[in-house]
């Protein structure tokens, strides 16, 4: 939070640990950003700095560790795309010192003269491998108390939950600053699979002393995750004051790692604080206390039901039961489903959709994954009936491995038919139980070019 603005890990393969020698170590940073540019780069490089030394795996900044503007005016001057020279500057830092860096919320400019709160998380080889625009914004006026922080003025927010991103310490789920307050959004990323909340803040002085503590334990605690949050501390300018007390937490909600708080010795230097994230302790802390399968969602209903997650464009495949669809194949996409051209086909324009959430049967999903699901799947077909010139279609679910379920994610087959293509109609089923088993008829496999130029076909036609 900001006075006027806030603003396929390729590499790097790893064991998950097995005792406390091999747990990854994350160094989460605190600083004291302001207008300078070069002065908060260069207290970014010097919180890395000490981060390597520790031999830290991952670095965490806090929001805003670009800058903090004086004014609105200034805050949109100073902001740039995420193509832009300061986030190139970001990328080799991160590849020079070999180590995966959380930009926990930097000012990424946008085309309505505005910008995002971006959280960006970029891999030791340089890579962008997570983007997280802020939900939430800061708009709080108290006249009495002289407070106006108003962040959509300058801030444009995100639309969309991004699922956790795979990292050396585990699944890692990116929000920011005032987003702690909404336990829905740390609620969705758990049950989207997060194993690690990170909560990159510019929380301000009185807010701080009050909430910051118990708030992200609140966050630990009930969503059975660690919880990671970098700070901003300090005077910033003669309008803001932040906390500080970067913070490590564990699921059981005890604080593994801290840094100081605000105090009246300013100004400050960049400071880390390091911990271990154990994973074996989360595993046993939702084990000894399974609250996410207490849960009466039949009656309150699931969080994620509602939840619209997106994701990121840079990523390249999408998991299909432990397979890699490589997105290109893709040619229709909602929150919850997808569609892609098939690997081996049983008639032409023969088709997949899939559920997003990895989930083995139908019965696994939510009644708004499961509406969703079918939703798709009749959009689906009439586009595939269109391209293929087809008045019908067979639609196949095989839900479970006795009814031919090889790969163990939620799909439904859909085949657009035509007089003839079978001598006996039926047939057909006996060829979907087989045409991916070894045997005589297992289809062959098509080349990637295939399936994307029919992608590229169908995807055209799904948008008119």
């Amino acid at each position: 939070m900001q006075l006027f603005i806030k603003s396929t890990w390729n590499v790097m393969k790893f064991v998950r640990p097995i005792t406390s020698k091999m747990n990854p170590k994350v160094a989460v940073g605190q600083m004291t950003a302001t207008s300078d540019l070069n002065h908060n780069l260069k207290q970014v490089k010097c919180i890395i700095e000490k981060a390597t030394k520790e031999n830290a795996q991952i670095v965490f900044l806090p929001e805003a560790c670009d800058y903090i503007a004086e004014n609105k005016e200034q805050a949109i001057k100073l902001a740039e795309p995420l193509s832009g020279p300061r986030v190139t500057e970001y990328k080799n830092l991160a590849k020079s010192n070999n180590v995966w860096i959380s930009f926990g919320g930097i000012h990424e400019l946008t085309a309505n003269n505005k910008a995002f709160n971006t959280h960006l998380v970029i891999n030791n080889l340089g890579e962008i491998v997570g983007i997280y625009r802020k939900l939430h914004l800061f708009n709080v006026k108290i006249p009495e108390e002289n407070i106006f922080l108003v962040e959509s003025k300058t801030v444009e927010s995100g639309k969309s939950i991004v699922p956790p991103i795979e990292s050396p310490i585990g699944k890692l789920a990116l929000s920011i600053c005032y987003d702690m307050r909404f336990p829905e959004l740390a609620i969705a990323l758990r049950q989207k699979g997060a194993e690690i909340l990170t909560y990159p803040s510019a929380f301000t002085h009185a807010t701080g002393a009050a909430h910051w503590e118990i708030l992200l334990r609140a966050r630990a605690i009930e969503s059975q995750c660690f919880v990671i949050a970098a700070a901003q501390i300090g005077r910033h300018n003669e309008k803001r004051i932040s906390y500080g007390q970067a913070i490590v937490i564990d699921p059981w909600g005890k604080i593994i790692g801290e840094c100081e708080k605000h105090s009246d010795s300013d100004p400050y230097e960049p400071t880390v604080c390091t911990a271990e994230i154990d994973l074996t302790k989360l595993e046993t802390v939702r084990k000894k206390m399974p609250v996410i399968e207490h849960k009466r969602t039949d009656i309150y209903g699931s969080i994620i039901e509602n939840s619209i997650f997106e994701l990121p464009k840079e990523v390249s495949t999408l998991n299909f039961g432990g397979i890699k669809i490589p997105i290109e194949t893709v040619f229709y996409k909602t929150p919850y489903s997808y569609a892609f051209t098939n690997l081996r086909c049983v008639v032409p324009g023969h088709v997949l959709v899939s559920s997003v959430r990895e989930s083995k049967r139908l019965s696994d999903l939510t009644p708004t994954e499961v509406a969703d699901l079918f939703k798709t799947a009749i959009k689906v077909q009439k586009a595939v009936e269109e391209v293929y010139k087809a008045t019908s279609s067979t639609v196949v679910v095989q839900d479970g491995p006795e009814a031919g379920q090889t790969v163990k994610h939620v799909h439904i087959h859909i085949m657009p038919r035509k007089e003839g293509d079978f001598v006996f109609n039926d047939e057909i089923y006996k060829h979907i139980q087989q045409h991916d088993k070894e045997g005589p008829n297992m289809k062959p496999p098509r080349c990637l070019e295939e399936q994307k130029a029919e992608a590229d076909i169908l995807r055209k036609i799904i948008s008119q």
